[in-house]
């Protein structure tokens, strides 16, 4: 098993940024992948951004040129960087991790808003 604890939501006016952190602990084998995913009221879950732990990256195109995703594999922790927020990114942001099952965190909202 794997627990996934998130933090850093909230809420923040339009053009504005937060950052996101997800910390792993639990049985972590090497060649995992982490990540987020977000929803919103409504939709689906959909993909935000993930990386590997060779440092590969993968961005929605929504979020690219504006988020970036980070890990520190020593902590099993993975970030993101959320910048030039935009109403449209208001959603429950929920942590992911994959090895060899796929694990996910509680979600932590985030609200952009004037």
């Amino acid at each position: 098993q794997v627990q996934l604890v998130e933090s850093g939501g909230g809420s923040v006016q339009p053009g504005g940024a937060l950052r996101l952190s997800c910390a792993a602990s639990g049985r972590i084998f090497r060649g995992n992948t982490m990540g987020w995913y977000r929803q919103a009221p409504g939709k689906q879950r959909d993909l935000v951004a993930t990386i590997t732990s060779s440092g590969s990256s993968n961005y929605a195109d929504s979020v690219k040129d504006r988020f970036t995703i980070s890990r520190d594999n020593a902590k099993n922790t993975v970030y993101l960087q959320m910048n030039s927020l935009k109403p449209e990114d208001t959603a429950v942001y929920y942590c992911y991790f994959r090895n060899f099952n796929t694990y996910w965190g509680q979600g932590t909202q985030v609200t952009v808003s004037s």
